[in-house]
């Protein structure tokens, strides 16, 4: 989740100058597309073709956005890209076959980290904000050549808790097969260890019909996700404690349902609300609790990744 480290206030009113803005992404087209919470608003902000873009990040105080592209799926050609919040200068801060298939992207600013999941690649990744230092976090392939043919050892969606020093992500599995799981394990791996051999990975929920992107409540330590898949479990977002309590683990709380193969999702956690993309190309919003729903957009392609954030009202 990004926040804002300081808050511009209006001196001749002495209100904040702070509106919220929606970033969200058409992975058909290769857009980058924004609008305003309800659906106003809404642009285009970079249309050049990209290579299936899937997860984005804003870091408002440095003007940045960043995504990832997964490229071709069967060849090492993922990358990450960052532009101006207008769309321009846009760079690739990680190039082409530095990671295989990038999927959902978190940035963790403290750290001045990037954190994402590698689909094809097996593995979840970081790296500073300028692309230096790749690394490879948790290696989920046992062996198994890249791309990796085994769906259930594909990683998908990625949230970070930097203070508890935890990362998670989902492994998603194979369509309907109910093999999706969540895990999480410690920012610093063990010493001793390496990220296919690393002994503090937990196993926090399985038999999920295919979870996607990931979101953190940190505050009431609640995770939330998108589920692909079919109804009733899949196509909902959902929502678990991330401490489960061990041997007593209850069923995720659906909170939201009848997506079209539901991926990006968002959190609002000072306005209690939460907005998630389709790849149908529907965009919804919903109070945290799942009620008040409502649809923000529609045919707008194959919506991926979905991000919110405060900016300075003339944004």
């Amino acid at each position: 989740m990004n926040t804002i480290t300081s808050t511009p206030v209006n001196a001749g009113t002495g209100k904040s100058t702070l509106s919220g803005r929606l970033f969200f992404l058409d992975n058909g087209a290769g857009r980058v597309l924004t609008a305003n919470p309800d659906g106003s608003d809404l642009r285009t902000l970079i249309e050049e073709g990209r290579k299936g873009p899937d997860g984005v990040v804003i870091d408002v105080p440095a003007g940045h956005i960043y995504w990832t592209n997964m490229g071709n799926f069967k060849e090492n050609d993922g990358a990450i890209l960052r532009s101006d919040l207008d769309g321009k200068n846009i760079t690739a801060v990680v190039p082409p076959g530095d990671t295989f298939t990038p999927k959902q992207i978190k940035l963790e600013k403290k750290s001045g980290k990037l954190y994402w999941s590698d689909r094809e690649g097996m593995r979840v990744m970081r790296a500073n904000l300028d692309g230096s230092k790749i690394e490879t976090l948790v290696d989920t392939s046992h062996g198994d050549p890249r791309p990796g043919q085994e769906v259930r050892k594909w990683c998908v969606g990625i949230a970070v808790d930097a203070e508890g020093g935890k990362f998670y992500w989902t492994q998603k599995g194979a369509g309907n097969a109910g093999d999706g799981r969540i895990f999480r394990a410690n920012i610093k791996i063990p010493k001793g260890q390496s990220p296919a051999n690393r002994t503090d990975i937990e196993l926090l929920y399985e038999n999920l019909p295919e979870p996607i992107d990931l979101d953190l409540d940190l505050a009431n330590r609640t995770l939330y996700w998108t589920d692909r898949g079919d109804p009733p479990r899949g196509n909902t977002v959902n929502r678990a404690p991330m401490d489960p309590e061990t041997g007593n683990r209850k069923e995720p709380e659906i909170l939201f349902t009848h997506l079209e193969e539901g991926i990006g999702l968002a959190l609002d956690l000072k306005g209690g609300r939460m907005f998630m993309t389709d790849y149908a190309g529907s965009l919804y919003s919903a109070n945290i609790d799942g009620s008040n729903r409502k649809m923000l957009a529609y045919a707008q392609g194959n919506l991926t990744g979905i991000a919110y954030v405060e900016l300075p009202a003339e944004h």
